[in-house]
């Protein structure tokens, strides 16, 4: 069923709603409603063997009235004109909740980067540079990696960029890796962002951390790092993670009875987030159906994944015990899931404002780039923690003055800051 879901519809119909609430202009509504700026383009690649062979890129910039637009460029199979819409017009509002100086845009490949070898991801990804590197930059838009990109790809699209301008711009890419103008943190940033969340959530909601479970959709950076972060930040137990299997093409849950290892999974992971089954059986771990997951009585649901995950369908089967839904996926809950999770009293932390971690510690960089002096991992995990805390009461204030859904209150928040920067620049 997540497979029939327009992910863009999706994004218009959650905004659409806030805009009635919010009794907004008709006139700025349909200029929130869509792209400012839309891209799409071949991108010819020399193949190992010698073949020619044609991609399709995209890149969408949403909106830049509070900034230069911001958002990541995934490289995955299922990559439509759509998802990348959606993917941008979220990204304008995490900024914004985030109360970060950035637009929000989103780009794209339509591939399986596990199929490529790691020089046709090179040109790949030099490949795509050469074809907006006129209408990206510090101050137009700054990609940054999302679903099957690496640190690696980021420095080797920055290196492109900087060849075609004739200068050293590392603030062009964030995401890049350590020693190439990347941050410290950046790799924990958007996994440990959803945990500080969750842990407001748990304090809003008088839970006591220590004694809490949670589940996790996903094994890729985000999950990971919400995996660690609920374990050595928090203090709980996470009763298991689930992963995408490329060769199977299939999905799978592995859980523990007492807890999974995150560190010890991270071991026998590969580059896209696969756990290796047979390894994790042989340490006693369970390998269960990929909607496994969502189902475990456990106190906290991370869907960390991809977006559509919790539908009309899925959201039946979650147990009577969990508290919180925090959404490290870009747009993993449907408008039909919301009503049964309001219904339910499920209080929700809403992906644009918790996985809001990662482009804010991009913003950090960018930072660091331009002032070419780097903080320590230290230093970015605090202002991270602070940005994330304050991001968070921001939206549960909102939530509590209006008595609205965390969701419509977080939009709420967001599209209030854009609207405004758009008046004070003059556009409306």
């Amino acid at each position: 069923m997540a497979e029939q879901i327009n992910a863009f519809h999706m994004a218009q119909q959650q905004f659409d709603h806030v805009a009635d609430m919010l009794n907004l202009d008709p006139q700025v509504r349909e200029m929130l409603r869509w792209p400012m700026r839309e891209f799409k383009f071949m991108i010819p690649v020399r193949m190992d063997d010698g073949s020619r062979r044609v991609f399709f890129g995209y890149r969408i910039q949403h909106n830049d009235a509070r900034g230069p637009a911001k958002g990541g460029i995934r490289f995955h199979p299922a990559e439509t004109i759509d998802t990348v819409r959606a993917l941008g017009m979220w990204m304008t509002w995490k900024c914004a909740v985030a109360n970060i100086p950035l637009g929000g845009s989103k780009g794209g490949v339509a591939i399986d980067p596990s199929t490529l070898s790691v020089h046709e991801k090179e040109q790949l990804c030099r490949g795509w540079v050469d074809q907006m590197w006129r209408n990206i930059g510090p101050r137009q838009d700054v990609p940054a990696p999302d679903v099957g990109t690496t640190p690696q790809m980021m420095g080797w699209m920055m290196d492109e960029y900087s060849k075609l301008v004739g200068q050293y711009t590392p603030g062009v890419i964030t995401g890049k890796p350590l020693g190439g103008g990347g941050s410290e943190g950046r790799t924990e940033a958007t996994g440990y962002g959803v945990i500080y969340h969750v842990r407001e959530a748990m304090k809003h909601l008088n839970m006591e951390p220590t004694k809490s479970w949670a589940a996790i959709q996903g094994f890729g950076n985000v999950a990971q790092y919400a995996a660690i972060g609920f374990i050595e930040i928090l203090g709980g137990k996470v009763a298991c993670v689930s992963y995408w299997d490329r060769k199977d093409r299939t999905s799978y849950t592995v859980s523990h009875k007492d807890g999974i290892d995150p560190h010890f999974l991270q071991s026998i992971t590969d580059q896209y987030g696969a756990i290796d089954k047979d390894k994790a059986r042989a340490a006693g771990y369970k390998i269960e159906s990929g909607e496994a997951w969502i189902s475990k009585d456990v106190d906290v649901l991370i869907p960390a994944a991809l977006e559509g995950q919790v539908n009309a369908e899925t959201v039946q089967k979650i147990s009577g015990r969990v508290k919180i839904l925090a959404e490290g996926a870009n747009g993993p809950t449907t408008p039909e899931a919301d009503e049964v999770l309001k219904a339910r009293g499920i209080f929700d932390i809403p992906d644009f404002l918790c996985n809001s971690g990662g482009v804010t510690t991009s913003y950090f960089e960018s930072v660091q780039n331009d002032m070419n002096f780097y903080w320590t991992k230290e230093e970015v995990l605090t202002k991270l923690d602070e940005k994330m805390t304050g991001a968070f009461h921001a939206v549960l204030n909102m939530s509590e003055k209006e008595g609205v859904y965390m969701r419509d209150a977080a939009y709420m928040v967001a599209i209030g800051r854009v609207v405004k920067a758009m008046e004070l620049r003059g556009w409306l």
